[in-house]
């Protein structure tokens, strides 16, 4: 199995942070997010990865180099100008086998990515999507009128749950080609939307887990706090 992770965003959640350093390199303890997310890639029996990459680029590329300092080859693919979420993989998808891992290059999680590709080939899916469902506190006081507008409710800041992408997809191929020109931009919630349009299975495995939003500061700070008590909490997959 190999991967394309997406390393070439701009970071601007992070600013002024991202300015002179990129995102995937931000660290987590001591080391950057992007190493323990190629460390669960191995793992998970990926022995190969393309980086997506532009923004401070050569830092990403210094720093990793060929991959051998973590046991597996990284190659990458420069975008002259930005292609979006999927739009990066028309560029390289002959060197992505018959079924292939995409992830974001921040991907904080314990997923088992493993598991992931086993149940996607099981379903035969032609894409299948890492879900988790998150609890969503709204910022305002929620009001529940008739249609006379006479109030009927009051919910103060009400919390809900919500099934969310975390940024990692198993795909196959063959009908991802169909749907993806070198060179132009797309995003991936368009390209799943229509894959299942034209009648592809896309498939959204959910599993006991956890899943960090490193853009949003409190999961940033999470994310610290977890790694000093544990700093094998990113590395293995939930029990």
């Amino acid at each position: 199995m190999k991967a394309l992770v997406m390393a070439g965003g701009k970071g601007t959640r992070l600013l002024p942070y991202s300015a002179l350093f990129p995102k995937p390199l931000m660290p987590v303890g001591d080391m950057p997010i992007l190493e323990l997310l190629l460390r669960r890639l191995k793992d998970a029996g990926v022995e190969e990865v393309i980086l997506a990459v532009n923004h401070l680029r050569h830092l990403i590329e210094a720093f990793f180099g060929d991959g051998a300092r973590l046991g597996m080859k990284i190659s990458y693919s420069v975008e002259d100008r930005p292609l979006g979420t999927a739009g990066p993989m028309g560029l390289v998808l002959d060197r992505l086998g018959e079924n292939f891992l995409l992830t974001n290059g921040d991907l904080l999680t314990n997923l088992d990515l493993r598991r992931m590709i086993d149940v996607h080939r099981e379903r035969g899916a032609a894409a299948t999507i890492g879900s988790y469902a998150r609890e969503m506190r709204s910022e305002f006081g929620i009001l529940e009128v008739d249609d006379q507008m006479m109030m009927t409710g009051y919910r103060e800041k009400p919390s809900y749950s919500q099934l969310i992408s975390m940024g990692v997809y198993v795909l196959r191929t063959d009908d991802v080609r169909k749907h993806v020109i070198p060179g132009e931009y797309l995003d991936m919630p368009d390209l799943v939307r229509a894959l299942a349009a034209s009648g592809e299975q896309v498939y959204c495995h959910s599993e006991d887990c956890f899943w960090l939003d490193i853009g949003r500061p409190e999961d940033f700070a999470l994310a610290q706090e977890m790694f000093e008590k544990d700093p094998k909490v990113f590395l293995r997959s939930p029990t």
